[in-house]
């Protein structure tokens, strides 16, 4: 869905189309709705290129959350080692983005990335 009025909630651009996603699938295929009406009383609006960044955040929470889970010996996606080696890639893929020229990202940061590669690795090589 777009929008050419307002500004952007995130860099605050105008005169730009704007665009929220209201269903979709996360990193691990999983359906979800980001603005059921219920939960959602004020949705945001992005531009293109802070809707991308939006949507590196949402793989890189949920990698975090299924890892976290992983650790906590909790059922988990990653688990199995394709997915593992798989969202392993994706992080490698988000720092790759994040150290570029257009890597600002107000949602998500380097660090946080080369954190969580870390933690994997790390517990990659216990197993």
């Amino acid at each position: 869905m777009g929008s050419v009025s307002g500004s952007c909630n995130a860099c605050g651009a105008t005169g730009t189309a704007l665009m929220k996603l209201s269903l979709g699938k996360d990193f691990f295929g999983r359906t979800y709705d980001r603005l059921s009406p219920s939960t959602d009383q004020s949705p945001k609006w992005y531009c293109e290129g802070c809707s991308m960044q939006k949507n590196l955040q949402r793989d890189f929470r949920d990698i975090l959350g299924e890892f976290d889970k992983l650790v906590a010996g909790q059922g988990s996606t990653l688990s199995s080692q394709e997915e593992f080696q798989r969202a392993s890639l994706r992080l490698r893929e988000l720092s790759a983005i994040l150290g570029g020229a257009a890597g600002q990202s107000s949602f998500l940061t380097a660090a946080d990335v080369t954190q969580l590669m870390g933690r994997m690795q790390t517990a990659a090589v216990r197993t």
